[in-house]
């Protein structure tokens, strides 16, 4: 049975490849996609949820939320990484949406009418899902999981020297969910940042006649431009779809059972995730952490996962 699930993101190139695998992929039924600021604007990240989703055209169409302003963030550009409009710079058309919902309601309505049984997605900043646990204190105790894609047990950070991208750019929301009592799982930079895609994952896409083969070859080759000239670097990490493989596939993936926090004050360690490893912790266990995972084979899920999506998409 496949379960079902909300994929809250900011989308982000790498957000745009875990939505085109999400779509089509029987293991799991996408019933909601929220967008959140983070690598662009609130509202240029509404656009983009919808931009992907009219795009590949799935045949059933999730539940999307809207993002709203999100206050006294630290923030940061992403857009060298990303393009101006967060896809590459394609200048996608999308149709006009009315009675748009923001992310935490539909995040709320989502889990509320199906308790227990709805997966959370977490690929962006955790502004939606701090403020659905506020506007509804019971909702944590009703989600089955919430699985995050941000943070770094090492303390080797990707935005300052210390802190992930998520957690930096709104570590008070991460700070709310990470002491929720939501049952929680993270997949931390110290596992994505172990799967690197050569070029050679460009040719192992769907062919560029499907609709997810055409957008996804129209977008990736920004990134590895971007990580060439950025970052000098030939292989590309897409942290969020590795994060989406762990739900896919989690026998590829090593879990410890940790307790977690995030710095919100710190001059130079805003953001950073902070974790009791001491001998005798003194902090509960608050999450199942990813420690470890098959780079090939989570490389393979990706791949097979997209060829099931250009295989839907294919013929029109």
């Amino acid at each position: 049975m496949a379960r079902k699930v909300i994929i809250d993101c900011d989308p982000g190139i790498d957000d745009a490849v875990a939505i085109s695998m999400a779509l089509f992929d029987p293991r799991i039924e996408l019933v909601a996609v929220t967008a959140t600021a983070g690598n662009v604007p609130a509202e240029q990240a509404s656009r983009n949820v919808q931009a992907v989703i009219e795009r590949l055209d799935p045949p059933r169409f999730p539940r999307l939320g809207a993002a709203t302003f999100v206050e006294g963030c630290a923030g940061t550009d992403n857009r060298l990484m990303h393009g101006d409009d967060g896809l590459g710079n394609q200048g996608h058309v999308i149709s006009r949406l009315h009675h748009q919902h923001p992310s935490e309601k539909v995040i709320c309505d989502v889990v509320r009418a199906d308790p227990h049984r709805v997966t959370l997605i977490c690929l962006g900043p955790l502004t939606n899902i701090a403020r659905a646990f506020q506007r509804d204190p019971e909702l944590p105790v009703l989600v089955d999981r919430l699985v995050i894609s941000g943070g770094c047990v090492d303390g080797v950070g990707n935005v300052t020297a210390v802190a992930e991208f998520n957690m930096f750019f709104d570590a008070s929301s991460a700070r709310t969910v990470f002491r929720s009592p939501v049952t929680k799982t993270l997949v931390p930079l110290d596992v994505t940042r172990t799967v690197r895609l050569t070029l050679d994952f460009l040719d192992r896409l769907p062919p560029e006649t499907t609709r997810v083969g055409g957008f996804l070859r129209s977008i990736l080759p920004f990134t590895y431009r971007a990580y060439r000239q950025r970052l000098g670097q030939e292989s590309i990490l897409l942290h969020d779809v590795v994060t989406l493989v762990s739900v896919l596939e989690p026998a590829l993936f090593e879990y410890t059972e940790m307790s977690g926090d995030v710095e919100t004050r710190g001059e130079l360690t805003l953001g950073l995730t902070v974790f009791d490893r001491r001998h005798s912790p003194q902090w509960r266990a608050n999450m199942d952490v990813a420690r470890w995972a098959d780079p090939e084979k989570v490389i393979d899920c990706m791949v097979n996962s997209l060829s099931l999506a250009g295989s839907a998409t294919a013929g029109e």
